[in-house]
């Protein structure tokens, strides 16, 4: 039986991200516990846990990308089996929160699917929810239990400093990522011990995974570029504002981004951009084969340290300076 100070802890991996589930048991130092997870011909999810969790406290990580429906229906109906088998408390690790792009009314009739998954976890019987980079922060205020909000860009400015680059910039894709890199900005100066300034990209989006127009706002000339932002999807974005500051002189350009979904055209996209690379923390899996431009960095010790801040009371705000 596994503790930390002194209380009793289980670890469990659902279907969407098992490599970083056992990367995070590694750090933490406990294994992770056993569950069985089937599906009966007609696709529905069948959840049989194998070992006793009365009593303890237990934190299941499970990312919500594609298939999302699937995945958020497996960790709903684990949550429900961990609170009818006497857990003490069920804390949900979601790398990567589904639907947090829906997070508000943007037009009459439509729903904010954001704040119903929020309800249908608490109803399910979460007791805490960490999440990585929320796309908007506002979406804690969608639960009423404790959430933790990991950034993303600690381990990616780590990334960044470790290419000894000079005449860095950081680069917002968009104007409502202004405020993501500009924290980016001040982290790498802090850093990397030079100047590293920002510039932003102005985009016109006809449809959603469209892009219409865009230009730079700023001189990116002989400039490194490392453009922030918080999810790649389709890479339409980041590959048409590569473009655009390889056209405005810049001397290279890279993207960093939270959580790469690569939907689509994405891998054939950042192949053929002007993308020096791709680089995206492990919140969803990605087989490296699929594009030689991409790399992916770890957030398994920042989430196991969050996990043993947890278990010994002390501040998360501590580990989690954005």
């Amino acid at each position: 039986m596994a503790t930390i100070h002194g209380k009793k802890i289980k670890l469990f991996s659902l279907s969407s991200n098992r490599p970083l589930a056992e990367e995070i048991a590694d750090y933490v130092g406990v294994p992770l516990s056993e569950c069985n997870v089937q599906r009966f011909a007609d696709g529905e999810v069948s959840i049989n846990i194998e070992e006793t969790v009365r009593g303890h406290h237990v934190f299941v990580v499970q990312s919500t990308n594609k298939p999302v429906n699937d995945n958020y229906l497996e960790l709903l109906i684990m949550i429900d089996a961990l609170k009818r088998a006497s857990a003490q408390s069920i804390n949900v690790i979601m790398p990567y929160y589904g639907y947090s792009r829906q997070d508000r009314k943007a037009a009459s009739r439509q729903p904010i699917s954001a704040k119903l998954m929020a309800d249908l976890l608490q109803a399910a019987g979460a007791t805490r929810v960490l999440c990585v980079d929320l796309h908007a922060d506002q979406i804690q205020g969608f639960f009423d239990i404790p959430v933790d909000h990991l950034y993303g860009a600690n381990v990616l400015a780590d990334y960044v400093q470790s290419l000894n680059l000079e005449n860095l910039i950081v680069a917002s894709p968009d104007v409502g990522g202004t405020k993501r890199a500009s924290v980016f900005a001040k982290k790498l100066t802090a850093l990397t011990k030079q100047d590293v300034p920002m510039v932003i990209c102005y985009k016109h989006r006809p449809n959603a995974n469209q892009i219409g127009d865009m230009r730079v706002l700023g001189d990116v000339k002989d400039k490194n570029v490392v453009i922030i932002d918080d999810i790649a999807d389709t890479a339409g974005t980041l590959c048409k504002a590569a473009e655009v500051m390889k056209a405005a002189g810049a001397k290279s350009v890279r993207a960093l981004v939270s959580h790469g979904l690569m939907s689509g055209p994405a891998c054939d996209r950042v192949a053929d951009s002007a993308l020096e690379e791709l680089v995206f923390t492990d919140s969803i899996p990605f087989n490296k084969e699929r594009c030689a431009k991409v790399n992916v960095v770890s957030m398994a010790k920042p989430i196991a340290q969050t996990i043993l801040a947890i278990q010994n009371h002390r501040s998360v705000s501590e580990l989690n300076i954005h």
